[in-house]
């Protein structure tokens, strides 16, 4: 197997060897690996089993992680591994996070090679997606700063399931992240995704605290499950509590997949009455994904009501915004992160073979 070293665990005195990169704490044995799949033990050590291959390569508009206020309009280059440490019986990539196929894996490359792609694509940030970057800390970790010597920025898409110390090495070398906040109950969790609700808050809480990391929330939302009005009411005053009201909220439409097959793909009438609900505990910037809905896509300026960034799906329209971020109708400041006009990369998704760039030594 010969895996990446890592540093993240500890010996036992029974002699196996646990693993701390999540609260799920797997203890191995020689030869085992964890619920994730990809971290195992090997020599008495715990390793990474998928340092420097993927389960393939794409440039989506950065709108697609969703992030509506970290440089909208601009291409993203998307990848992830294999594995996960979450048990999400409703998840949407489950042939990737679910796989234990190394067959998987079918595009190797190091993390400058990554780097150097996105940067000559002229991609404006790396995103660890498609699986959790928790699992393959050091691959990400090593990657974005490849990418940040390269001008790329580095972007988290995560579950946020991941204990206090790798927790900070992930998100050191992060500068924007869309974190999942599954639903608002222990028993959601626990039943559902195989984790634990008070450890994904912890980590809303620790990013919005103790970093400069650009932070946006996904909640897909699913019909009979975790959309109560309760459940939406509580979850939001938490939100506006805990992180402030300008933190991105997105909330998505669940489609049936893995092992849902017996909910129905939640309406669009959902996310607006969530929507609805999120605004009016005062959060500011909320939005609805995984439907046509131009109005629940757009953002809008908190103090005057202008619309600033015109949507539709991924597709910019208007652009009323200043060269600082600020509103053209008020100057009241949009909070992201803002980077001149607006991309024009659209709802395009371009497949990439990194082989292509692993074997070159050219600088762009």
């Amino acid at each position: 197997m010969q895996g990446h070293p890592t540093r993240h665990w500890h010996a036992l005195a029974d002699g196996k060897l646990q693993c701390d990169v999540c609260p799920r704490h797997c203890q191995l044995s020689e030869g085992q690996r964890g619920l994730c799949f990809v971290r195992a033990r090997e020599q008495d050590a715990v390793v990474l089993t998928t340092f420097g291959r993927s389960s393939g390569y794409c440039i989506d508009p950065i709108e697609k992680k969703p992030l509506a206020h970290f440089l909208p309009g601009t291409p993203v280059l998307s990848f992830g591994t294999a594995g996960c440490n979450l048990t999400c019986r409703f998840c949407q990539n489950w042939d990737i996070s679910k796989s234990r196929d190394v067959d998987t894996l079918a595009d190797a490359a190091p993390p400058d090679a990554i780097a150097r792609a996105a940067a000559q694509l002229g991609c404006r940030s790396v995103a660890f997606t498609y699986n959790d970057p928790v699992i393959f800390l050091e691959y990400a970790t090593e990657t974005a700063r490849a990418c940040h010597a390269r001008g790329v920025r580095a972007v988290a898409v995560t579950a946020g399931y991941v204990c206090p110390e790798p927790r900070a090495e992930l998100f050191a070398e992060m500068d924007a992240a869309n974190v999942d906040l599954k639903g608002f109950d222990e028993s959601f969790y626990e039943k559902v995704c195989g984790a634990r609700l008070a450890s994904v808050l912890e980590t809303l809480e620790y990013l919005v605290r103790e970093t400069r990391v650009w932070l946006e929330v996904t909640t897909l939302l699913i019909s009979g499950a975790n959309d109560a009005d309760a459940t939406l009411h509580a979850m939001s005053e938490w939100m506006v509590t805990h992180l402030g009201p300008d933190v991105p909220w997105h909330f998505s439409a669940f489609h049936p997949d893995y092992k849902m097959l017996d909910r129905p793909r939640t309406p669009a009438s959902t996310l607006t009455r969530a929507r609805e609900i999120a605004r009016g505990h005062g959060m500011r910037h909320v939005y609805t994904g995984n439907v046509h809905d131009p109005r629940g896509q757009s953002s809008y300026c908190h103090a005057c009501g202008a619309c600033v960034i015109e949507r539709d799906g991924y597709e910019l329209g208007a652009w009323r915004l200043d060269e600082k971020g600020r509103c053209t109708a008020c100057a009241t400041p949009l909070p992201g992160v803002f980077d001149g006009p607006p991309g024009r990369w659209g709802a395009r998704r371009l497949p990439v073979r990194l082989a292509d760039f692993a074997q070159s030594d050219q600088r762009p």
